[in-house]
Formats: C-alpha cells, structure tokens, sequence
C-alpha cells in the first residue's frame, strides 16, 4: 500500500480523472474545468454518441488525452466490469473520480406510481453505491485518490415537494460520510458537494426554483473542494446557512409548513 505518496490533487495538472454521468449539466461543466486544468480524462455516459462527442471536444480544446464510455446507471450487474474498464484505461495513472450521476424525476407521479419512486432512488442511491463500491476499493488498495460525489442540498431535509428524491441523496450523504471515515486511514479523500439549485436541463421549468446558480460556478466549487481536501461543501456557499435554518425549524412547525 502506498500510503505515504502525496495526494494528486485535481486542481493541478497530473494524473486521470474519471467522470462519472459526464453529459449532464454540471459534470460537462466539470469536465471542461478538469481539462482546463490539464487532466486527462475518462468520461462515462449513458448516450455513447453524446460522450464521445464531449470527449472529442475536450481533447481539441484543451489538449487532453480523452477516453468515453457508455454507462448505464440503471445496470447494476455491469458496474463492476465498467469501473474495472474505465481503471483499464487509466493506464494505472488514476488520480480520482467526480460522480455526478443524478435523477430528479416527477415528485407527482413518484408519490403514485412506486416504480418512478424505485427509479428516483435507485438512480440516486443504488447506483452510486454500486459505482463507488469497486472504486473505492481500487483507491484504498493504492493508498491515495479522491472521490468526489454530487449529493444535494435536498437531502438535508425531507419536503413535501420532493422527499424521495431528498430520501435517496440523504442516504447518500450518510453513505459518503462513512466511506469518508474508512478510507481517511489509507489516505483517500471522499468529497461530499451539496448544491443547491442549478441551472441544467434538470431542473429547467420546475416551479420552486430560487438562487439558481450557473453550472461552471459549481464545477469551479467541485474542483476547487476537492483541491482543498474538503470533506463536505455547499455549493454556492450560501446554501450552508440556508439548510442550517431549515435543518433548526422544530418538526411540529415544519410538518406544517409547505416546502
């Protein structure tokens, strides 16, 4: 085990980095920002077409070496393999990995209809869990690497406008945080990035939204976090103070209230 080699940080150039859900909104944004900072990269997605589109793109823009994957997050049976495949092509000079891989779904229909409520959950939970199980072990058995996961502000507090969603990314928070506490020994980094609302084709035209940030302000946060060794972070940073008030309102208050 390497325990004693320095941490290769995303921030500075050197080592691969590998995007998991690399065509949604922030994590394109992510990507860009990883390769302006001179990083080559492994990119997954679920449309093939689309990631070798970004990757091709990446690799002109900035003068990276590119590597795209198809990725589905719903095919739990294949995580292993894929992971095993994107370290493959690595070429054992893997830094880290961002996973950003997310489902925000129709929180009508999910109160109905459990089979969009079992989608929600196992896209948010289930397959993050799945991915990260082989990373993790990867990292741990170097003795270095970052891991940086996208949860949500949304998970700090069950809401009557989107609990499952909020329930699955709570359950990811509470996985990261004990992910964090085992490979903190081997001297793996476990990143947990809350944000809040963003402006992506995910929460494009959904009522509710308030502060919606622009994707490359979070993708400078994530990578900037992570830079920094950061355990757990709001992005913007505002949403911290938010969350702490809503997390303190009393529940026989909150029950009441319509969030």
């Amino acid at each position: 085990m390497n325990v004693g080699a320095p941490p290769v940080r995303p921030g500075k150039a050197g080592g691969v980095v590998l995007v998991l859900g690399a065509t949604s909104g922030i994590m394109r944004a992510v990507a860009h920002e990883l390769a302006r900072h001179g990083h080559d990269l492994v990119l997954t997605g679920r449309d093939r077409a689309e990631t070798e589109t970004l990757a091709a793109d990446l690799r002109i823009r900035y003068g990276v070496r590119t590597r795209a994957r198809q990725l589905d997050a719903l095919a739990f049976e294949t995580h292993a393999r894929e992971i095993e495949d994107c370290i493959d092509d690595a070429e054992g000079q893997l830094a880290g990995a961002v996973l950003g891989i997310g489902y925000l779904g129709e929180h009508a229909r999910a109160q109905q209809d459990s089979l969009e409520a079992r989608r929600i959950v196992d896209t948010n939970l289930t397959a993050c869990i799945t991915l990260l199980t082989p990373l993790a072990n990867h990292l741990e058995a170097n003795g270095r690497g970052f891991l940086c996961v996208l949860s949500s502000v949304a998970g700090d507090r069950g809401r009557q406008s989107n609990y499952v969603y909020g329930a699955a990314k709570a359950g990811l928070s509470a996985y990261l945080s004990g992910l964090r506490n085992r490979l903190h020994h081997s001297g793996v980094q476990v990143t947990t990035v809350l944000p809040g609302f963003v402006d992506t084709a995910m929460t494009y035209g959904k009522e509710g939204m308030f502060l919606v940030a622009p994707p490359e302000r979070i993708a400078r946060g994530i990578v900037r976090a992570v830079d920094r060794r950061r355990d757990v972070v709001y992005l913007p940073g505002f949403w911290r103070g938010i969350m702490l008030v809503i997390r303190s309102i009393p529940e026989a208050l909150f029950k009441r209230l319509r969030l």
